[in-house]
Order: C-alpha cells, then structure tokens, then sequence
C-alpha cells in the first residue's frame, strides 16, 4: 500500500487535470491574467499560493469545531491575511525586486476564490490531513495553469525565459536583417492571457467529454 490511499491521492490528481480550479472550475482568473506575462513571478505566485491554501486548510481544520458559524467567513479572512503576510515579508526579504514586481497581487492573494472556496467547502468538514492534501492539490492544479501560460506569454512576447535569452532577435545591432524571432508585445497584454487560458480550458473540456463518451 502506497503512503497515500486511492481516496486521499485523488485529492491531489483531480484538481490537475479534471477538475482544475481554473480551466473546470473558472477560479483565480484575475491573478492569472495580471501575473503571467513572466515565468518567474508566476512561480513565485503559485508557491505563495500552495503556502496560504495548504497552510490555512490545516489551521481552519484543527479549528472547525470551535469557530461559530456566524464569523466563519471572517476567521477565514483573518488566516488567510495572516499567511499573506508571512509570505509577503518573506518576498521582502529573500527576493525584494520580484516582490515589487509581484506588488499588489501577493496581497490580493487573500481575495482568491480557490483560497476561500476551499476553506469553506473542504477544510470545515475534513480532518487536517486530508485539509493539507486538498490544498496542495488545488494550489497545485491552480499554479500548473500560471506556468503554462507565462511559459507562452514570455517566450513569444518577450523571448525569453525566466529572463534567459531563448528566441533570437530578428535584426541585428548592424542593421542587417537575420533569420530570427521578431517579439509579440501582444503577448505581454492582458487579452492574449484571457485568449491563451480560453484555448487551455477549450482543450481541457473537450479531453474530458471525449473521456467521458469513451467511458
């Protein structure tokens, strides 16, 4: 028998593929598109995002029994800022350019819907363990979908990745026209994110009708 049950291991493969919170369940679309133009605050958002999902799943599910319903939603709030926080100083600290770049959007992490959704739907009816496993499994589900489009956006919009030089330029410094990649700024726009994760989520739904009509 494997470390996690058939069960528990579904918790963290569904929200991979046949339900991810943002191609299935249309959650965390405005972080996507704000983020996505660069692959490596992508990666930073989505590990800010496992931390906080993960984390607060365990802490609402050890407190489940003891938060009265009529402040449940306020509770969740409070520690989900808390671990926002944490993760914010922690930016500051380590990796203070990216940070700044990632600005607003690393507090507007306590806003997320796949944040509070889980909290409300996953962490108050199930024990920590299982808690944890939902959270990294959604945050997991939701930061595949930020690589993805960053790797797009940044490689056919800037030419690079993770700032590295990958599509040459298509004129060089002489002036001399040279077989190479001319850059797509429309790329970096948002639009083109709302357009690139339309045709992940149009794939993502036709795989699963055609395995749903195979079954």
């Amino acid at each position: 028998m494997g470390l996690l049950s058939k069960k528990d291991a579904k918790l963290i493969t569904d929200p991979l593929a046949d339900n991810n919170p943002i191609t299935i369940q249309v959650l965390g679309i405005c972080s996507a598109l704000a983020i996505t133009a660069q692959l490596n605050a992508s990666i930073v958002m989505a590990i800010s995002v496992m931390f906080v999902l993960a984390m607060g799943n365990v802490v609402i599910s050890l407190l489940r029994n003891v938060i009265p319903s009529k402040i449940r939603i306020i509770v969740q709030l409070v520690i989900a800022a808390a671990l926002v926080i944490i993760v914010d100083q922690i930016l500051k600290a380590f990796a203070y350019e990216l940070s700044k770049q990632l600005s607003v959007f690393v507090g507007l992490i306590i806003t997320n819907c796949i944040i509070m959704g889980r909290f409300e739907a996953f962490a108050l009816a199930n024990g920590p363990w299982r808690s944890f496993l939902d959270g990294i499994g959604n945050s997991a589900g939701y930061g595949i979908i930020l690589v993805i489009v960053a790797f797009f956006r940044e490689l056919l919009g800037s030419g690079t990745l993770l700032g590295y030089k990958v599509l040459g330029d298509s004129i060089e410094k002489t002036g001399v026209y040279a077989f190479g990649y001319e850059n797509n700024g429309f790329m970096l726009l948002a639009p083109m994110a709302l357009i690139t994760i339309g045709i992940i989520i149009w794939v993502q739904r036709a795989r699963n009708i055609a395995l749903i009509e195979h079954n």
